[in-house]
């Protein structure tokens, strides 16, 4: 079935929808019908959250629940909140250094069969850039469908003979730019989405772009730090729904989807947190909402531009107040420094409430990670700023798995080892104007 925007979103026929019907229909749907979800965008287009789901609301009712993130009404609330499901059958890698998560998807691209779906919010027509060109054309040469999608924003420093090897390649290559829905106040609209599926079956996701600064880094330094992950299951199927909608957004034919019959319980709970504007906005925001308020030991956040709204300001502050452990880590430098110079505007507050903040020196930081009582981890490409909430495309997932939030918490706690926290002795003591200029770029962080 093509998927279109206009598609509304549907749950699978299966336990959960028969059990709508009286016990004895159900138990005979039950018997004829197997769980079979529909290839459709959830949320759908242009919903209209329902007021007992916005973010203060499940904020309240997750601080409410009895077992934390463990208990039983937690996944219910997420799924209400995003109308999407939790995989069950997903086999997940975390990918903490550019090397290896680059080396396993040229690798994926060079054993695909079928169909390989690539977009990239950044993509450098450097080495690493170059290499993925060659393992795409190689792609194409072997009968392999390749689509190729680049932010135009994001990817302005590419030089126009990379894209025309490109589209000489073989591969069908497009660039995103301002859709014509957007108005001209809310430029630049972006595809901050970092995807690679390879025919549907292994996919990635999280915080990288596609350049060499994942390998060399800054003159001196090492290579920038951040964090994708690999899937396997019937998740990578979402997120190529999830594609297709960025592709047809550029001016792309819609993709073919089959429907899919779901697996259960042969890995960890997976569920796609993605948004664009007019989609899932609120849907996401709702559902870190949700997480935050349910932590009951620690929340610990890795994020490359920080600069969040008053109601997470309050979110944050109101978590550490209670008892939890709350831990920011951010850029010690930052690719921009503008957006660090927004971010340090808050320390002050934070650091009162309780919250601890850690600078990261090795390298630029540029990860995108929550994890929360070693129960849920979120691993995306959401930077926790205005843009990111309001107006960029964006791809995150949630796991509800202890396995992979243990593997995001030991890669935080390795990261705080290369880190310097900031206390409130640190802050005060840095000159008047350089406090002011901080403050400053804070109340223009909406427009940045």
């Amino acid at each position: 079935m093509p998927m279109n925007h206009e598609t509304k979103p549907a749950t699978g026929i299966g336990t959960e929808a028969a059990a709508e019907y009286p016990s004895t229909q159900s138990a005979q749907l039950t018997a004829r019908r197997k769980p079979f979800w529909r290839p459709v965008l959830r949320p759908g287009q242009n919903r209209r959250l329902p007021r007992e789901l916005y973010p203060e609301k499940v904020f309240a009712q997750a601080q409410a629940f009895a077992q934390g993130l463990s208990d039983a009404a937690y996944e219910p609330l997420i799924r209400r909140i995003d109308q999407s499901p939790f995989h069950s059958d997903t086999q997940a890698t975390p990918l903490f250094n550019g090397v290896e998560a680059f080396k396993a998807m040229l690798e994926a691209i060079r054993s695909a069969r079928r169909e390989v779906l690539v977009e990239a919010y950044v993509l450098h027509d450097d080495q690493t850039g170059q290499a993925f060109l060659a393992a795409l054309k190689a792609a194409v040469f072997r009968g392999v469908e390749v689509k190729v999608l680049a932010d135009a924003f994001g990817s302005s420093r590419t030089h126009r003979d990379f894209w025309n090897l490109m589209k000489r390649s073989g591969s069908r290559f497009r660039l995103f730019r301002r859709p014509l829905y957007a108005p001209i106040s809310l430029l630049p609209v972006l595809d901050h989405r970092k995807l690679l599926i390879v025919d549907r079956e292994l996919g990635f996701t999280g915080g990288m772009n596609i350049g060499d600064e994942y390998h060399q880094g800054r003159p001196g330094d090492q290579a920038w730090r951040d964090t994708h992950v690999a899937l396997r299951g019937g998740i990578v199927w979402e997120l190529a729904i999830i594609f297709g909608e960025s592709w047809m957004a550029a001016g792309g034919d819609p993709l073919h989807f089959e429907g899919m019959t779901p697996c259960q319980d042969t890995g960890a709970k997976a569920l796609v947190l993605d948004s664009r504007p007019g989609r899932g906005q609120n849907e996401v925001f709702s559902a870190y909402a949700a997480t935050i308020g349910a932590a009951r030991n620690n929340l610990w956040i890795t994020n490359a531009y920080f600069a969040p709204g008053r109601r997470m300001v309050r979110m944050l502050k109101a978590t550490a107040r209670r008892g939890v452990d709350v831990r920011l880590l951010l850029p010690g430098f930052c690719d921009i420094p503008i957006i660090r110079t927004a971010t340090q505007g808050y320390y002050r507050e934070f650091i009162r409430a309780g919250i601890r903040i850690f600078e990261y020196q090795r390298s630029v930081l540029h990860a995108k990670t929550l994890v929360a009582d070693g129960k849920v981890a979120v691993i995306g490409s959401t930077n926790f700023d205005f843009r990111s909430f309001n107006f960029n495309a964006e791809c995150n997932v949630l796991f509800r798995d202890e396995a992979v939030a243990d593997q995001v918490q030991d890669a935080f706690l390795a990261d705080l080892e290369e880190s310097r926290e900031i206390t409130l002795e640190d802050w005060l003591s840095r000159p008047w104007w350089r406090r002011l200029q901080s403050w400053l770029a804070r109340l223009i962080a909406p427009l940045m």
